[in-house]
């Protein structure tokens, strides 16, 4: 029998696709559930080491934020130093939908309103030229991207320069302009003090800006603030920066710089610089009581020793040393007077033609014969041989003289905030090497190195009873919600005792107002002046001798004499014609600064003694100052009306009479009953009078009034 063949089975379509979905699901199923065990591992367990490897990575992105910079004020606020918003204005000729044509047909009208209100050398066609550049790169990949039109351009400028032609009425991407920030440091009032307040400089590589000179050096760690940071984070729509850490706003620093007392002495010194053509010249203004240095500057020919007669700021030489001259000789006779060596200003010192100290090196001379000279009169006429000749006695170790010196803080840096400031040197030759001969020319200003403002430290010290207040230029610090004052501080207590800086101020007196002061040119009806000149010639390199055709001058002093405000220090060198010596020279510019004071009302006086009420000053008659009560009472009884006295101060207890605000007639008789003789000049009423009241002078002693209507 034939078998039936057998007949395979049929797969059906729906087992072998069950199949498939099922192998799909199962890896599905598999893959799904590796994804949520590796992120519940990565989310979870592994959670902290991939946050710390996110934060890594944008941590080397983090961005430091540059602290804004704190200003340097004026003693009443008027900003000296800032930091203001500027743009560098830029042009991106490559950006999409430039209008070339545009460009081109308003190249002519842009360069002229940018020349009416920008010029620039060259005038029109510079402006032409340079909106042209761009024109000759007319291919896209050459096209500049970031071209500067204009750079420090303020808010107010960008926003004029977008009404101009080609940039009014399009948008940004057509006429390509951008408006690049940047910080810059400015001085609202110029040069005014330029060199004290100092400079600053930012560093290419970090940033940072930090002073490099003046108080924005000596400051710097209290202007500059501190740097804030920012990182990038993760924002809903993004990575962005966030400031994880703000910046903090550096410190306000207050100065003692008064605007107007610097405009006065900063001209005062000009207008003699360019009257006598000197090279340079350096002066410092400050209050007596507080040590505030109101005023500073520094002036140099520029250039040097060109004889231009353009002067603009320069070196701070007023806190550098030099070799000082005579103004040092009050110091030297301080110490002497306080040791106790010298009492009397009246004794007698044998001067002659030259005198050789210790019986040493050459003969010391004077620039004038005298055969003798009171203790006052060396002062005076600033006898060389008179100062070598009364300190000799008294010192003779290098050593010791030097520490004595010391002693009193003179030789210390004064710390007054500004940078570049150096210490007085009083060197210590071995005796052996000359330092005898060092030693008498350090009695009157030689073989020393001493810096201006270390000189008006010790007058300033005079003027001010002895006390040695240590000159500053810095008042206080301000910050958000803070207003500190910085307390007026003290080299030493006391320079000298009271009773030797009276001493001193009659000798320092004698030099404007003594017969044969070598500073009676600076007389004047206004102010009455004390101080000292002094002249240091230059040493020669080459020679190694004295230039004598090359000199410093200086004059150093305080006003008002009887009363004393303000001291001043002025340096000058090089003078070449009108007025070669220091009185004419620095003397005069401490005299019209004075006078400058005086005239604005500064120095606190009334100059006719009046009353402070404006309608008593019209109706009320005017009557002299007078020890006798009774005018008063006939003024009224006469006229009817109540006089207006003029202020008298009291009578010192001994001494000079007190005869300031007296009619001529009753001031002499005063003064001749006490058994003086008297001098004036001018007319009116007594406006000063030197010695001051209360000075103790021998019978037959002169005083001088300055009168005043």
């Amino acid at each position: 029998m034939k078998q039936r063949p057998v007949k395979p089975k049929k797969t059906t379509k729906r087992g072998a696709v069950l199949t498939r979905i099922l192998l799909v699901c199962a890896a599905i199923l598999i893959l799904s559930a590796w994804i949520l065990y590796n992120g519940f591992k990565n989310s979870v367990v592994d959670a902290p080491h991939w946050n710390r490897l996110a934060q890594k990575e944008l941590s080397r992105s983090s961005k430091v934020i540059q602290p804004e910079r704190g200003d340097i004020l004026a003693a009443d606020g008027s900003v000296l130093a800032t930091t203001m918003q500027f743009y560098d204005l830029r042009m991106d000729f490559g950006s999409e939908g430039f209008h070339w044509k545009g460009y081109v047909s308003n190249l002519d009208s842009l360069a002229d309103s940018l020349h009416v209100h920008f010029p620039m050398p060259g005038g029109l066609k510079a402006w032409q030229d340079k909106l042209r550049e761009p024109l000759n790169k007319n291919k896209y990949k050459k096209r500049p991207r970031g071209w500067r039109l204009l750079k420090n351009a303020s808010y107010a400028d960008y926003q004029l320069i977008k009404t101009f032609p080609f940039f009014k009425g399009r948008r940004t991407g057509n006429h390509g302009l951008i408006a690049e920030p940047v910080k810059r440091r400015r001085n609202p009032y110029g040069a005014m003090a330029r060199l004290s307040i100092g400079v600053v400089s930012e560093d290419v590589n970090t940033g940072e800006v930090h002073g490099m000179s003046g108080l924005e050096y000596a400051l710097d760690s209290l202007l500059y603030g501190k740097p804030g940071v920012a990182k990038k984070v993760n924002f809903n729509r993004g990575i962005g920066n966030w400031a994880d850490t703000a910046a903090i706003r550096g410190w306000d620093v207050v100065s003692t710089i008064d605007v107007q007392m610097q405009d006065i002495l900063e001209s005062a010194l000009l207008q003699r610089l360019q009257e006598t053509r000197a090279e340079w010249g350096t002066a410092v203004l400050m209050e007596v009581a507080t040590g505030e240095i109101k005023a500073i500057s520094n002036l140099e020919e520029f250039p040097l020793g060109s004889g231009s007669g353009q002067y603009v700021e320069a070196m701070n030489r007023a806190v550098r040393g030099f070799e000082p001259g005579s103004v040092v000789k009050p110091l030297s006779m301080m110490i002497a007077v306080e040791d106790g060596f010298v009492t009397d200003i009246d004794e007698v010192i044998d001067i002659g033609h030259s005198y050789r100290a210790y019986g040493q090196g050459p003969a010391i001379t004077d620039s004038h014969y005298n055969a003798q000279l009171t203790v006052g009169g060396i002062i005076e006429q600033s006898s060389n041989i008179g100062m070598a000749r009364l300190l000799s006695r008294y010192y003779k170790d290098p050593q010791k003289w030097h520490d004595r010196v010391a002693s009193i803080g003179f030789l210390e840096p004064l710390k007054t905030g500004i940078g570049e400031e150096t210490a007085a040197r009083f060197p210590v030759v071995p005796l052996g090497a000359g330092g005898l001969v060092t030693l008498s020319r350090q009695f009157y200003g030689y073989s020393t190195e001493i810096p201006p403002l270390h000189t008006l430290s010790i007058y300033n010290a005079i003027a001010n009873g002895g006390r040695y207040v240590r000159p500053r230029l810095i008042k206080g610090l301000r910050r958000e919600g803070v207003d500190s004052i910085i307390p007026i501080d003290y080299v030493r207590p006391r320079a000298c005792s009271e009773k030797t800086a009276s001493l001193m101020q009659q000798m320092l007196s004698l030099v404007v107002n003594g017969e044969h002061g070598t500073a009676r040119s600076l007389k004047n009806p206004y102010v009455t002046l004390a101080g000292k000149t002094g002249t240091c010639y230059i040493v020669d390199p080459q020679t190694r001798r004295y230039n004598q055709s090359l000199k410093r001058l200086a004059f150093c002093g305080y006003f008002p004499a009887e009363n004393p405000k303000y001291s001043c220090v002025v340096l000058t060198f090089h003078p070449r014609e009108t007025a070669f010596g220091a009185a004419s020279t620095s003397g005069e510019v401490v005299k019209r600064t004075a006078i400058g004071l005086y005239s604005r009302g500064m120095l606190g006086e009334n100059s006719n003694y009046g009353s402070d009420d404006p309608e008593r000053e019209l109706t009320n008659p005017v009557i002299y100052a007078s020890a006798n009560n009774g005018l008063a009472n006939a003024v009224t009884a006469t006229t009817g009306a109540t006089p207006r006295r003029m202020k008298h101060g009291e009578q010192p207890e001994s001494g000079v009479p007190n005869v300031r605000g007296m009619g001529l007639r009753e001031a002499v008789h005063t003064l001749e009953s006490a058994r003086y003789e008297v001098s004036f000049s001018g007319s009116g009423h007594v406006k000063a009078q030197n010695p001051p009241p209360g000075t103790k002078l021998a019978s037959g002693s002169k005083v001088h009034l300055t009168l005043s209507e």
